[in-house]
């Protein structure tokens, strides 16, 4: 697909330091430090082991928590269920979910325009993470008051650095519980800093490879399009025209033959009551 690359944004955003340096240690550590241990003292199966399961974990604490849970509601669960989803989605490293909701609701609002956030329309790198490093100075509180209203988005958001903070104590005190110093710092590493870089990544190919590549079978209004190779690397994410379609469906891809573990747990956490209210549009049922 040819893109357009649109000109440079009308409102001059800043550049957001913070972010800029955020991202360059985090990148720095995972494609240099990480590496580097492993070649010099090794990775362990309890490492490995917890890389595998905190991918998991904060993956769906993104996919099933901020996405379909804050975003769109697509289904409702008891506190207790949405409080460990906005534990999981903190330990991903991808802001609040009132932040990352409301800017997702925004890019649907105005997807493929000037104030969609992540706007594909201005180029993979743009849309893949260059946009995090803008301060965006338009206001984002027309999208962010519905989710103001929910007490337990706003009890993460107060506790959010600890959160953060919580998701990196854990692989560490796992590896040094069970092979000392050295075990913490190599736990970490990986199931730390390599695992939060490796679910970045997989959630920025849903805003830039699902609006620049692959198919349109659900509609072409915008630029959204379904990957199911991006979709196992992110719960279900890559059916995104789908999605973009039908954004309240709790799953994101309907048929049963679709990889959507996302869709997979939410309906598994129905079947025993931790979950209600599922959304679904029944045409597209198969």
């Amino acid at each position: 697909m040819k893109t357009t690359t649109l000109p440079a944004l009308p409102f001059s955003p800043s550049c957001s330091l913070a972010t800029i340096i955020l991202f360059g240690l985090l990148s720095v550590g995972a494609v240099l430090a990480v590496p580097a241990f492993g070649f010099l003292y090794g990775y362990t199966w309890l490492d490995w082991t917890m890389f595998v399961l905190l991918y998991v974990v904060t993956g769906l604490g993104i996919t099933i928590g901020y996405h379909r849970l804050m975003a769109h509601r697509s289904f409702d669960c008891p506190d207790a269920v949405k409080v460990a989803l906005m534990i999981a989605g903190g330990w991903a490293l991808q802001n609040t979910a009132l932040k990352w909701a409301s800017d997702h609701i925004r890019h649907h609002a105005h997807c493929d325009g000037e104030s969609d956030p992540y706007n594909a329309q201005r180029g993979f790198w743009y849309s893949h993470c260059g946009w995090l490093f803008y301060n965006d100075p338009r206001p984002n509180e027309k999208y962010a008051s519905r989710l103001r209203q929910d007490r337990i988005v706003m009890w993460q958001q107060r506790n959010y650095i600890l959160i953060v903070i919580s998701g990196f104590a854990l692989p560490f005190l796992a590896g040094l519980l069970f092979h000392g110093w050295m075990g913490g710092i190599g736990c970490v590493l990986l199931a730390g800093v390599g695992r939060i870089f490796a679910v970045l990544n997989s959630t920025f190919c849903i805003n830039s490879i699902c609006h620049l590549w692959g198919d349109q079978p659900h509609g072409t209004f915008d630029s959204s399009r379904d990957s199911w190779w991006v979709s196992l690397l992110t719960f279900g994410e890559g059916y995104h025209n789908y999605h973009h379609t039908h954004q309240s469906d709790y799953r994101n891809g309907p048929y049963w033959y679709n990889f959507d573990p996302s869709k997979w747990v939410i309906f598994l956490l129905s079947a025993v009551g931790l979950a209600t209210s599922l959304r679904t549009i029944p045409r597209a049922d198969g």
